[in-house]
């Protein structure tokens, strides 16, 4: 039997690791990225769309390039079925990125949730390169409980039931393996992307009739998600930005905080998250009504969506009851310094302790 100390004293030092960690790569240990020439730009201008392959497996991520610009953020008081947290409408500025056209897979997020990739590499017997090592430091999720696609669909239908917190792994991994830093996006990013220019309820207009063309939701949906790519894209060739599942974004939730930024230009605004519950999801899912999907839409995270996890406590990876609930990634055209990511960008709570976790490493 372990003793209690022993497992206090692990508690103890996961603690401290989890309040010191830093989802950043130190800049000085840094290897070179992997080469992908179109993701190189030295200008705004020169931003084209590329593809981030996801190395020892055929797995990749097409990214596209999003022009900066301003934004008039949430609905006009007149839009049909509008909440009060989508106003008042106001202005930001939004800086450069590049986002991927499609949500993340289960196919690429398996890669890292999975180690996909250290298993293929073992099982050829390949060495890992440089980047490899770096990535391979990244913390990955606990086994679940259960499988978490509900029977759904794997491969290119999207990864859903992970946490935030997980979400943001996913991108500090996925930052490590290609040299090039990627996040999720704001909320005023995500907003922005999805209008793509429109000031419509949807990017396709104002009739959620055309729905159906763009989107899967409730109606059309068949009572699961669907594999990605498969409706029309937004003007900016975004595909799913309505619908099939909603997608992390960084920002906290805090239903007011539109009022506070009313009368101003902010630019890049980010509610950094500081609790674990609420933040925010965009973009609707499968199993939402039409009014769900509208551009201006925001949804908070809630204790309710671990409902059914039966771990004590609960898993800091795993939403077991968000179904409807994805990730989209984001390359910023300025990659912040170490400082400024960790004081906005990765800044975040430390994530809750295991004690199974400790508990198996004794």
């Amino acid at each position: 039997m372990r003793s209690q100390s022993s497992v206090w004293f692990r508690l103890c030092c996961t603690l401290i690791f989890a309040a010191s960690l830093d989802l950043s790569i130190n800049a000085a240990d840094e290897p070179q990225p992997v080469k992908v020439p179109d993701a190189i730009a030295e200008s705004p201008a020169e931003m084209k769309a590329y593809t981030e392959p996801l190395a020892h497996t055929a797995f990749k991520i097409e990214m596209l390039p999003i022009a900066g610009g301003k934004l008039v953020m949430g609905s006009p008081e007149a839009e049909v079925d509008r909440q009060a947290d989508e106003g008042p409408q106001h202005e930001v500025a939004v800086s450069p990125f590049w986002m991927s056209k499609c949500e993340i897979t289960w196919n690429q997020y398996e890669v890292w949730s999975d180690r996909v990739d250290a298993l293929r590499r073992a099982a050829y017997g390949k060495p890992s390169t440089p980047r490899d090592k770096v990535a391979d430091a990244v913390t990955r999720p606990t086994p679940p409980y259960t499988d978490m696609s509900f029977g759904m669909g794997r491969e290119n239908h999207p990864a859903i039931c992970m946490t935030q917190h997980s979400a943001r792994m996913y991108c500090a991994w996925l930052s490590a393996k290609s040299g090039r830093y990627y996040r999720l996006p704001t909320e005023a990013e995500w907003e922005y992307a999805c209008r793509a220019g429109t000031t419509t309820a949807y990017s396709f207009g104002d009739d959620a009739t055309a729905i159906d063309e763009y989107a899967w939701f409730e109606d059309n949906s068949n009572g699961n998600y669907q594999p990605v790519g498969k409706k029309k894209p937004n003007p900016w060739g975004l595909h799913d930005m309505h619908g099939n599942v909603a997608e992390w974004v960084l920002d906290q939730y805090v239903p007011e905080v539109y009022s506070l930024r009313a009368g101003q230009v902010s630019a890049d605004p980010l509610v950094i998250p500081l609790t674990e519950y609420p933040r925010v999801v965009r973009g609707g899912g499968w199993d939402d009504p039409a009014q769900m999907l509208r551009s201006a839409v925001r949804e908070g995270s809630s204790e309710e969506w671990k409902q059914q996890d039966p771990q004590l406590p609960q898993s800091i990876w795993y939403f077991t009851d968000a179904l409807g609930v994805g990730l989209r990634v984001v390359r910023p055209f300025m990659t912040p310094d170490e400082e400024a990511r960790a004081a906005k960008w990765d800044k975040t709570e430390p994530p809750q302790i295991d004690p199974e976790e400790v508990l198996s490493n004794e």
